[in-house]
């Protein structure tokens, strides 16, 4: 029996059972899905509100930046309100003229592309959102489908601790045991009191935790035919590809907005022209006579060389960030593909017949126990390993979760640049 034991200690952190394991509460309701709560997530998260908010304003930007400068309108009076000849109005000169900027050097077009990459990034930025919320929301229905486990774990073992301080009354009272038994099972059932309680505050702090991803409370239980599923098909670890990620696309996003800044640099070294027409009015003679103007600015003092220094530095260093995260990203993907099939050969042992045998060997030692054939030590090591089975095996399935979560939000695709338009 000893032997047994031990080697279902061995085998303990690959073992558990699903049909055992079912959500505590409501459980006439229909369960709430991980896409259900997807959903209601996509729908109330300040995250992807914020996103589009931005997208919306890098869309209005992409406007304002094909506008033209507007036209100017001048009134001058000239000789008025001085002293001799000029006092009063009789000799006022009044022109009103027109002045319109002419943009010189593509800078209009180079506006444009500024402002057309960053709204690219904004739809960029919008997809990674709603990424990171379906990741976190995977995250948190993981985390709190494990909790609910746990605490049913948590009452079969209060329940169990239970009965087998009954059953130490009456071997004591029949006078087949030492009055030493009552005691031991009464530790062991006030430490299993004490995890049912941490428990039932871990499985409530978890529900609430998806509550607030979801907007709203819950109710229904978790579905637990999601949490037990594993992807045992996981085979050779397929090349790592960053294109076409979101990281990556962010990167090139980066790029094409510097590369844009550093047209854009290039074009406002070029000086901007200001033609002006308009009419004098000569109050003296009651003549009329057209004026005309030309403005050009002359760049002495900032000649745009500093500003192209800098759009150019910052485009290398986009073209250098754009390499660094193609490696991350390669070797993150490579890290999570490892890990999700490591945690899915876990997972996906963790049902299988060393579970069973800590099932039949702590049943054996209940009747054994009762019976008067095996000692309570047995029974308390049976008991034992059984829990641990059970817990690890809980650890074992979030484990996968979160690693197919892992993975899956670090190979989300980015968007065609059509769709942020």
């Amino acid at each position: 029996m000893n032997r047994l034991l031990a080697a279902l200690v061995v085998a303990a952190p690959y073992a558990f059972s699903a049909q055992a394991q079912t959500p505590p509460s409501a459980e006439t309701q229909p369960p709430l899905t991980l896409s259900r709560a997807l959903d209601l997530a996509g729908a109330s998260a300040p995250a992807l509100e914020a996103a589009s908010a931005g997208l919306r304003a890098a869309e209005a930007a992409r406007t304002i930046a094909g506008l033209r400068p507007n036209p100017t309108i001048n009134i001058e009076a000239e000789n008025v309100a001085g002293t001799g000849p000029y006092s009063g109005t009789q000799s006022m000169e009044a022109t009103t003229s027109l002045q319109l900027p002419i943009e010189l050097g593509g800078k209009r077009s180079a506006r444009v592309a500024v402002a057309d990459a960053q709204r690219d990034r904004a739809g960029i930025e919008r997809a990674i959102a709603q990424a990171d919320l379906r990741f976190a929301v995977t995250r948190a229905y993981a985390e709190a489908a494990a909790s609910e486990r746990r605490l049913v774990n948590a009452r079969e073992q209060f329940r169990i601790a239970n009965e087998g301080l009954r059953a130490a009354d009456v071997r004591v009272r029949a006078g087949r045991a030492s009055p030493l038994e009552v005691q031991r099972a009464d530790v062991t059932r006030i430490n299993a009191a004490a995890a049912l309680e941490r428990s039932e505050r871990s499985a409530e702090v978890a529900r609430f935790t998806l509550s607030q991803r979801i907007g709203q409370t819950i109710l229904a239980p978790l579905d637990g035919s999601w949490f037990n599923s594993v992807d045992s098909r996981y085979g050779p670890l397929r090349p790592p590809d960053a294109a076409g990620t979101l990281s990556l696309a962010a990167a090139n996003a980066d790029l094409a907005t510097a590369t844009a800044q550093m047209r854009l640099a290039r074009a406002q070294r070029v000086p901007d022209l200001t033609l002006g027409a308009g009419a004098r009015r000569l109050e003296e003679t009651n003549d009329t006579a057209a004026v005309f103007s030309l403005s050009v600015p002359l760049p002495f003092f900032n000649s745009g060389k500093a500003a192209l220094e800098q759009a150019g530095a910052e485009q290398l260093r986009a073209e250098a960030q754009k390499r660094v995260t193609a490696q991350d990203v390669a070797q993150a993907i490579a890290e999570a593909q490892a890990d999700a099939a490591n945690a899915a050969t876990s997972a996906a042992t963790a049902t299988g017949p060393a579970l069973e045998a800590a099932e039949e060997a702590a049943r054996i030692a209940r009747i054994g126990y009762r019976e008067g054939k095996f000692s309570q030590l047995d029974l308390l090591d049976a008991e034992r390993v059984l829990s641990e089975t059970r817990a690890t095996a809980i650890d074992a399935l979030l484990a996968y979760h979160n690693a197919q979560a892992q993975l899956e939000r670090l190979t989300a695709r980015a968007p065609d640049q059509g769709d942020n338009r």
